[in-house]
């Protein structure tokens, strides 16, 4: 789904992946976030040289993902993304 700004919106694993991995993206958690069934803030690392993020599987992203209501809001032809509920996107 388009916004009027031009990002778009989406909960598809498979647009998420193919985004990401298009521009140089992986999956990968906030160091020193979350505790027991929280899994941490989740990122999609663009080799920032971030030293918080640690490198995920796309499973444990995606798990992580539902499990938190998530949907990410990009724009196609650069690597603005964020993450954000599902409910107010």
């Amino acid at each position: 789904m388009a916004d009027d700004d031009g990002s778009q919106t989406t909960t598809d694993h498979e647009t998420i992946r193919e985004w990401a991995e298009d521009k140089g993206g992986q999956p990968a958690r906030v160091g020193g976030t979350g505790d027991g069934d929280d899994g941490g803030l989740l990122r999609l690392d663009f080799g920032d040289e971030d030293e918080e993020l640690t490198e995920i599987s796309w499973d444990e992203f995606f798990d992580e993902f539902e499990d938190s209501n998530l949907a990410l809001v990009y724009e196609e032809d650069s690597r603005f993304s964020k993450l954000v509920d599902r409910d107010s996107a």
